[in-house]
């Protein structure tokens, strides 16, 4: 198996230490032994582009490190994020259980490791392993949940500022560490791609971002991210 340095990757499905923390992951020992047999794992570096949007599919892609941006574009190259995909995740999976071309471009966002199912080995697979098939399922309802999560976001939000909020209490919920000072992130995304998932301008994100620091809402250290007031956010929100 080829694998990017400092990416610590199993070469067996049955034998990854955090399977049991993913939901396509965490099936039978015996479904895994035969995924293992039909996958084949590659690495991206930075900026790779998994597959385009308008593409056939070529089949599912199963996240094991790294995260990978998913986006559609208009006809005028304006751009929208739909999703940030992490460890556990599959990408691809609505194209190819529907035999339609994928409706995202995904591009690495940092050295990233997938394992790659081909579409007619997984839709075998899926027939051989009912567990797989359920997994699949509830894959699938939590992507189109993320989905109406999304355009509820974009269509309902009276102003940038409650977008942003929305978006920060969204990571703050799935990725943040609470400490005594706040809710710390890890973000390495730009100003730009912030704006790409909001649906606004990166000169607005880093107004916004400016403006919150100064109210000392967050602070921002590189990468670093410390939430110190969750309800001057949720405030902006409106139900």
């Amino acid at each position: 198996m080829s694998a990017l340095v400092g990416l610590n990757v199993a070469d067996s499905c049955a034998e990854c230490d955090v399977r049991f923390s993913r939901l396509f992951c965490n099936l039978p020992v015996e479904a895994l032994r035969d995924l293992d047999t039909i996958k084949y794992t590659s690495s991206f570096p930075k900026g790779a582009v998994l597959f385009s949007e308008g593409q056939s599919p070529r089949g599912v892609f199963i996240v094991c490190t790294g995260r990978i941006k998913l986006s559609t574009s208009s006809s005028e190259g304006k751009a929208l994020i739909t999703q940030i995909a992490t460890e556990g995740d599959l990408i691809g999976l609505s194209a190819t259980m529907a035999g339609k071309p994928y409706e995202v471009t995904a591009e690495a966002l940092e050295p990233s490791t997938v394992n790659v199912v081909r579409r007619d080995d997984f839709l075998r697979f899926l027939t051989s392993h009912p567990e797989a098939c359920l997994k699949v399922a509830q894959h699938l309802g939590n992507d189109y949940h993320a989905a109406f999560e999304k355009a509820r976001t974009l269509g309902l939000s009276s102003s940038a500022a409650e977008k942003l909020a929305r978006l920060m209490l969204d990571w703050m919920e799935r990725d943040g560490t609470q400490e005594n000072q706040g809710v710390r992130l890890k973000l390495t995304l730009t100003h730009e791609e912030i704006a790409q998932m909001i649906n606004t301008s990166r000169e607005t994100v880093t107004r916004l971002l400016s403006d919150f620091k100064t109210d000392n809402i967050i602070q921002i250290k590189g990468a670093t991210w410390l939430v110190r007031d969750k309800q001057a956010l949720e405030s902006l929100v409106k139900s």
